[in-house]
């Protein structure tokens, strides 16, 4: 169901953790985030594919084709950009993980600093306030299988772009 946020991921909390709170747990313990690249250029409108968040009519949500990608840890790393009625924008450097439905910010894009890492970036689980909406209907209807992340870059982009799903060739049945 692309362009609605799933009612599942909505209504059920995935564990009994509180909402944002920083991941930590046990059973996270062996999962180790990769090094990843920050952008070095800013948001290019020419890559911009828009996204739907039916909850949210007033912005317009669109992710950087030309800064996504999807790490060996399984993170899909992205930029993320919100355009209000008035034209004004705000850009981050933003990660998800399906497997425990968590988002982190990485950075925010200033015009004339560049981007600027945050301080306080660590893994929180996406929640139900408008603030995370645009995060999880990424994660549910576009990025993760489940509580799989997508195989690569390409799946990502398909997926986003409102096409089939990607198969791998070399998984084809013969």
């Amino acid at each position: 169901m692309v362009g609605a946020v799933s009612a599942a991921w909505a209504a059920e909390p995935f564990n009994d953790r509180k909402d944002n709170e920083v991941r930590g747990s046990p059973e996270d313990e062996t999962w180790q985030e990769q090094a990843y690249e920050m952008p070095v250029a800013g948001p290019d409108p020419a890559s911009f594919i828009e996204f739907v968040v039916n909850s949210v009519k007033t912005n317009r949500f669109f992710v950087d084709r030309s800064h996504l990608a999807v790490g060996r840890d399984g993170a899909v790393r992205y930029v993320l950009v919100v355009r209000s009625p008035s034209g004004a924008e705000s850009a981050t450097f933003e990660g998800i993980r399906c497997d425990t439905r968590e988002r982190r910010l990485y950075a925010s894009w200033h015009e004339k600093g560049g981007w600027a890492p945050l301080k306080n970036s660590n893994w929180q689980l996406m929640g139900q306030s408008a603030y995370n909406r645009p995060r999880a209907a990424l994660a549910e209807d576009y990025f993760c299988d489940g509580n799989a992340p997508p195989r690569d870059k390409k799946a990502a982009l398909i997926r986003l772009e409102g096409g089939a799903e990607y198969t791998d060739p070399r998984k084809r049945m013969p």
